[in-house]
């Protein structure tokens, strides 16, 4: 199978990694911002192609395409690999608007094609194992606390390099948690609500959210997130449950007296991207649709939406 990527930044190298370990295939193509990252990223990962046109790529006999470009390129993109006959897996988040995420979602619908969204903390092993317990009836979940926690006063991507789009908190980091709390709790969100501090005076987005989540049989879910946190960084998920309290740290998973879980043997790998890549590439092979396909998670923009239209209130 013939993968091209585009955006070749901090995540697009994780998902060329991660592919570089998958039986059967090739990196085809890398477009990216610059011609010099894209001849350079193509070397490394043997791609024959390398350019900044993502029309060049669409052209090609490539059989999909995954999008890691800045957010807001997300649905147009998207809507073009489609068009032209590629699969898609487009990073997380798929939009930054609702009706942009629908209008993606009808496109994929009309295709027939893989659409798939990078909802990675469905794939990650921590999550997965608490998952399969829950599906299987050992645990309830109750109340998710997450904490997602970043410092980014300045507009520096994960490899301390400048960005050239601004990132969010509501579109990007709560989609992550927004999507797995409705994952995890097997039920419909039917209350959202959401208070953002001040606005940075340059980036012109809330650093500080605060997103309070209730799902059809009262299940809750509190996130707080974060860009002026000076500690740790990450996302950390807390699942309190009716047997056990337990605490996700990416791949790796916790009691909530910290004692570790073993998790690796809930799948082949413990990296959540070459999960997430496997699963890509299997639900074409096998034409399925994928978990994490856009009609799954199309719900969870559904209540972004209305959280935005809070904050524009």
């Amino acid at each position: 199978m013939r993968i091209a990527l585009a955006g070749a930044g901090a995540f697009g190298l994780k998902h060329l990694d991660a592919l570089s370990r998958i039986e059967g295939v090739e990196i085809a193509a890398i477009a990216s911002r610059t011609m010099e990252q894209a001849r350079e990223v193509a070397q490394k990962y043997g791609a024959p192609l390398a350019t900044t046109d993502l029309d060049e790529v669409l052209g090609s006999d490539v059989d999909a395409v995954i999008l890691c470009t800045p957010t807001q390129m997300h649905a147009a993109q998207s809507i073009a690999a489609l068009r032209a006959g590629k699969h898609v897996q487009v990073e997380i988040p798929l939009a930054d608007r609702w009706s942009d995420a629908a209008e993606v979602a009808e496109v994929a619908r009309a295709t027939g094609l893989t659409c798939m969204v990078g909802h990675t903390r469905r794939f990650n092993p921590s999550h997965q194992w608490l998952h399969q317990r829950i599906v299987a009836g050992e645990l309830s979940l109750q109340h998710m606390d997450v904490q997602t926690f970043f410092f980014r006063r300045s507009n520096i991507n994960a490899l301390g390099q400048p960005r050239s789009w601004v990132d969010n908190l509501l579109w990007h980091h709560a989609a992550h948690t927004v999507d797995l709390f409705a994952y995890q709790s097997g039920e419909r969100i039917v209350d959202a609500h959401v208070m953002a501090g001040p606005p940075h005076p340059e980036l012109k987005i809330p650093m500080d959210m605060s997103i309070q989540l209730r799902s059809e049989s009262g299940k809750l879910c509190t996130l707080a997130l974060s860009f002026n946190n000076d500690g740790p960084l990450g996302t950390f998920f807390r699942y309190i449950c009716d047997n056990g309290t337990y605490i996700a740290r990416y791949d790796d998973l916790f009691t909530g007296r910290d004692d570790v879980v073993d998790v690796t043997k809930v799948a082949v790998s413990m990296d959540g991207i070459e999960l997430q890549d496997r699963e890509f590439i299997g639900a074409i092979r096998e034409g399925r649709p994928p978990n994490s396909s856009i009609e799954s998670v199309l719900d969870c923009y559904r209540i972004l939406g209305r959280l935005q239209e809070q904050l524009d209130a």
